[in-house]
């Protein structure tokens, strides 16, 4: 579920022995904005580290991290793939 730019984060993540604040030096950002980065990156981490989903929960669930879909939508669309899933 990571992709090469997040790859790359947590690469450079470690290089800094975890430092946010060279992190943001480095991106050019500000504190909150790689705080906001990491925080992603984190929740992506735990839901791959979940047991197995489906292959499109986890793809909602992604875009929801990413602010693609809100979270309440990103959960609609979740429910409805479920109980549409349970009924088949």
């Amino acid at each position: 579920n990571l992709t090469d730019e997040d790859m790359s984060f947590i690469k450079n993540f470690v290089l800094s022995s975890g430092s946010l604040k060279e992190m943001s030096q480095m991106y050019q950002v500000s504190y909150p904005t790689m705080r906001i980065r990491l925080n992603r990156l984190i929740e992506k981490l735990r839901i791959s580290d979940n047991e197995p989903e489906d292959p499109f929960v986890l793809l909602v669930k992604s875009l929801a991290i990413d602010d693609k879909y809100d979270v309440d939508t990103a959960r609609t669309l979740i429910n409805e793939y479920r109980k549409r899933k349970d009924e088949s």
